[in-house]
């Protein structure tokens, strides 16, 4: 199914918001309770899966709806649709701050992008979204959110929100080692696992957590600086279990062993 073409512009610095633009019966999707505002016209309505399959049969549309539980996601998504003579506007907000990411779906290898599983923000109609397993043992058992990621396909724009700041690394045959939370998505053409992060002492002491995410191959990585794992790990200690940290046996060693 080709993609809606959609008009969008990225506001905000630190706390993003994307703002889109849509012709009259221009569709685009969106995560449940992403909607910031929507101008009068356009209209909504919850649907289960992302419409890529508009013709497919009420089983597939189940199957694709149960994948997003998996992750974690609504097992609905929002249709908004301009039903309106000229263009109209509306806006989506991400769960938390940081960064919007436009992406042109048409300019990925495969069309596909494998991003984390609470990544994905809106899209235009037309984008696929599917769970995507990583077949690597070492990345379920230690990479946390790294081993159910998300599938995004389509030839349109998609967006998808980071925590904090975003680096986009082009990789050429190297290899890039991160921390396990701070991927945000890559090519699908990169090889991804995650490792031991070094000697016992490094990884006991070096504060870096017990395993990092590896990446190789040849291809774009996005990087975020600022993961809600890792916002919610570091006020942690400011909130109502501080005492109760603070006199733990372990203390802050105990944390090396949660990252």
């Amino acid at each position: 199914m080709t993609s809606h073409e959609i008009d969008y512009k990225i506001i905000g610095e630190d706390i993003q918001v994307v703002e889109i633009e849509l012709d009259p019966n221009e569709t685009v999707i969106a995560e449940a309770g992403a909607m910031l505002f929507m101008e009068d016209g356009i209209v909504f309505e919850t649907k289960m899966g992302d419409g890529s399959q508009a013709s497919g049969s009420f089983l597939g549309k189940l199957m694709q709806a149960g994948s997003r539980l998996v992750m974690g996601e609504s097992l609905f998504m929002t249709h908004f649709t301009n039903r309106g003579v000229g263009k109209r506007k509306l806006a989506f907000a991400a769960p938390y701050p940081g960064t919007v990411m436009p992406i042109n779906l048409a300019n990925i290898y495969q069309n596909t992008l494998i991003v984390q599983k609470d990544a994905f923000l809106c899209a235009a109609l037309g984008t696929k979204l599917s769970i995507h397993f990583n077949q690597k043992l070492g990345a379920g058992l230690f990479g946390g959110e790294g081993f159910i990621l998300e599938k995004v396909q389509g030839d349109g724009m998609a967006f998808i929100h980071a925590g904090g700041v975003v680096i986009k690394r082009q990789l050429n045959n190297e290899t890039l080692r991160v921390d396990t939370g701070c991927v945000v998505g890559f090519e699908p053409q990169i090889d991804f696992s995650v490792e031991r992060s070094g000697g016992l002492r490094s990884m006991v002491f070096g504060g870096e957590g017990l395993f990092l995410a590896t990446l190789r191959g040849t291809g774009a990585v996005w990087i975020q600086s600022m993961p809600i794992s890792k916002l919610v790990q570091r006020l942690a200690p400011y909130g109502g279990n501080a005492n109760k940290e603070g006199g733990s046996v372990l203390g802050q060693l105990g944390n090396l062993f949660e990252g």
